[in-house]
């Protein structure tokens, strides 16, 4: 298991058991210690069961990125209760390292095996990780962000793209 990983999971379970926000471990590695929007995804029988993050740093570093993402992916997800003590064992997580988002000129610059897509359209922002199962086109892609975002499926936006590293 990845340090991000079992970063995200010790979270999690300090969290969930104690209500205690863990410290970021001392030394940093080297893909802790930068800047970065990071996705906590939380999967419990292959199932979404959280999954919460920032597409732009809001920590000093993706270790504390990672920390407070993974508690909020178990605890705040509007979509799903809290995650519960007696289902720790279950959980599997992955982290996703967002590189900076750039914005791109045309659809023909999208590929959602390969990029994220965030999707603006006034003060609504719809974001959409890559590799995602059962999103296997460009036009897919964009109308599960704007759904996402409450933009409507023919409004003009603008498109962002980002790549990530995925750790499981």
């Amino acid at each position: 298991m990845h340090a991000l990983v079992e970063l995200a999971r010790k979270s999690v379970e300090e969290f969930i058991r104690n209500r205690r926000v863990i410290c970021a471990p001392e030394p940093l590695s080297h893909e802790m210690a930068g800047k970065a929007g990071v996705f906590v995804s939380i999967k419990k029988h292959r199932q979404l069961r959280g999954c919460i993050g920032t597409f732009m740093p809001c920590a000093e570093n993706v270790a504390v990125e990672t920390i407070k993402n993974a508690i909020s992916a178990a605890t705040q997800d509007p979509r799903f209760e809290p995650v519960r003590e007696d289902e720790l064992n279950d959980l599997v997580y992955s982290v996703d390292v967002l590189s900076p988002p750039e914005k791109a000129k045309d659809i023909s610059e999208l590929d959602p095996k390969k990029y994220g897509v965030i999707v603006t359209s006034g003060h609504r922002k719809g974001l959409l990780l890559p590799d995602l199962e059962g999103v296997d086109t460009v036009e897919e892609q964009l109308r599960i962000a704007k759904m996402k975002a409450g933009i409507m499926l023919d409004e003009r936006v603008d498109v962002f793209r980002f790549e990530v590293h995925r750790y499981t």
